[in-house]
């Protein structure tokens, strides 16, 4: 293990014993290699012999004693300068080739057809610690966005139903950062428990009242968080874009990331890629705001009884430890370009994880007939309406544009994303609890606690901030 310390971080050398030019099978000694995303294994394509894929070494696996910073070499901070052709020259016959790292890590000798590949890192983003290979099979794929495309066709826009087609999906490794964190959270703040609820008044002017108990609430524990994933693309961190529905390659996590393998750039063979951007410390807000929502939403488990909700006044989690890999992840993309009035243009993705098939994605929407549709729901609601009695018969009247709110966010998915605050694996130990009875409350109007704030998450808006950072370093 090659460790080295630079900036209080302890850095793990991840590409030792990679070598660049000819990756070569272990049977017959072919460098045409590929992935057999069946298997997960690469395989020889000359004699089809498969192989297993290495892990890293030297990473930390027990979270719970992880200190400091942690980091792969792969997490390194891009340099401006660093240049992206890189020249290689063949072990089998001696021709130097060319290998464009913005485009691909693999190139094939134009003289003896032999495979070379990038494997060792060079500080321009394009090589990552690890990769999570291909589970899915481009059949299976566009199986997935048939499918869900298929159940979308009705308020679908006539020129996307027409133009439509799964053959041009694409097979693309996005760029993540995979952080492990060991921390230590406290939290205080104030419950509320109901124990009763009464109407007064009659007929139209009843109202509902609610008695609660008030409490002194905290909460303390230890708490290991593994595999929490974010886009080190700047492009994908801009999830509100209004160009791209940037929002669906993050909705279709989480990735089984715990099952990546050491990188290799044959995993890439036939794939697409995108290079990282992003670093750690462009990063670090957002995962450190995201940890807190983790934090904040594993204490919900033990707030069962202040069904109120609870208002948290004091929060903080201290960071003992935090391990950063740089990720490939799968995805199958389709991706549509909606042209609109004069220059303007949307670009629709559906997207599918490629290891869990979770498939959501957006799909232009033809909206003079979703206004008519729905302003026929609106027309029957208000003829219901002439001849039902019934005391709340005016909710009626937004028929029409609750069906619309629900097709337009059927179609387009605009805010579909990932549930980090509980999709990611955590774990919560040394739990000390205080509930403490301050007073009883009577008369209350309101159905839930003023001001609770323990479901907030915050870790979605951080990244439209660190988004204004970027853009001062690099270029869009």
């Amino acid at each position: 293990m090659d460790e080295n310390i630079k900036s209080g971080q302890r850095i793990i050398q991840t590409d030792i014993g990679a070598k660049d030019g000819q990756t070569k099978c272990p049977k017959c000694g072919a460098t045409d290699i590929s992935l057999n995303p069946k298997t997960g294994k690469l395989r020889c394509n000359f004699c089809r012999h498969e192989f297993e894929p290495e892990k890293v070494e030297g990473m930390v696996d027990d979270i719970d004693n992880l200190e400091g910073e942690v980091v792969g070499s792969g997490t390194g901070d891009i340099k401006a300068d660093t240049q992206n052709i890189m020249t290689f020259k063949c072990s089998s016959c001696g021709a130097e080739v060319v290998i464009d790292t913005a485009e691909s890590t693999q190139a094939r000798c134009h003289w003896c057809r032999n495979m070379l590949s990038v494997n060792q890192q060079i500080p321009n983003g394009s090589i990552p610690d690890v990769v999570l290979p291909f589970k899915l099979t481009k059949k299976e794929a566009k199986e997935e966005i048939e499918k869900f495309v298929g159940k979308r066709k009705f308020f679908a826009h006539p020129k996307f139903r027409e133009e439509f087609t799964t053959d041009n999906i694409m097979g693309v490794y996005f760029p993540y950062m995979v952080v492990d964190v060991n921390s230590h959270a406290s939290l205080i703040g104030k419950g509320e428990h109901e124990v009763r609820r009464y109407s007064r008044g009659s007929g139209e002017d009843r109202e509902t009242f609610y008695d609660a108990d008030l409490y002194e609430v905290g909460r303390d524990f230890d708490l290991t968080i593994k595999g929490l994933t974010v886009e080190s693309s700047s492009d994908k961190l801009n999830k509100k874009s209004s160009e791209k529905t940037n929002n669906i390659i993050n909705a279709i996590m989480p990735f089984d990331t715990e099952n990546a393998v050491k990188w290799d750039s044959n995993y890439l063979h036939g794939y697409s890629s995108e290079k990282r951007d992003t670093n750690i410390d462009q990063l670090r807000p957002i995962v450190n705001e995201q940890s807190k929502d983790i934090a904040r939403f594993a204490a919900n488990d033990t707030l069962k009884f202040y069904d109120r909700g609870v208002k948290w006044e004091q929060e903080s989690l201290e960071v003992k430890g935090q391990q950063w890999k740089a990720a490939y992840l799968p995805v199958w993309l389709y991706s549509y370009q909606q042209k609109k009035d004069g220059d303007k243009s949307v670009l629709h993705y559906v997207a599918v994880n490629a290891r869990t098939k979770e498939t959501i994605g957006s799909v232009p929407i033809h909206m003079p007939k979703l206004w008519a549709i729905s302003a026929l729901v609106e027309i029957i609601a208000f003829i219901l309406i002439l001849f039902m009695s019934f005391k709340y018969k005016w909710v009626l009247l937004f028929a029409g544009f609750i069906y619309f709110g629900v097709m337009y966010g059927r179609y387009r998915n605009q805010g579909a994303r990932h549930y980090h605050e509980k999709e990611t694996e955590k774990e919560m130990k040394n739990l000390k609890q205080k509930d403490n009875l301050i007073k009883h409350r009577t008369g209350l109007q309101n159905s839930r606690m003023e001001g609770a704030n323990n479901k907030r998450v915050n870790g979605q808006n951080i990244s439209e901030q660190v988004l204004n950072t970027i853009k001062d370093s690099i270029k869009f």
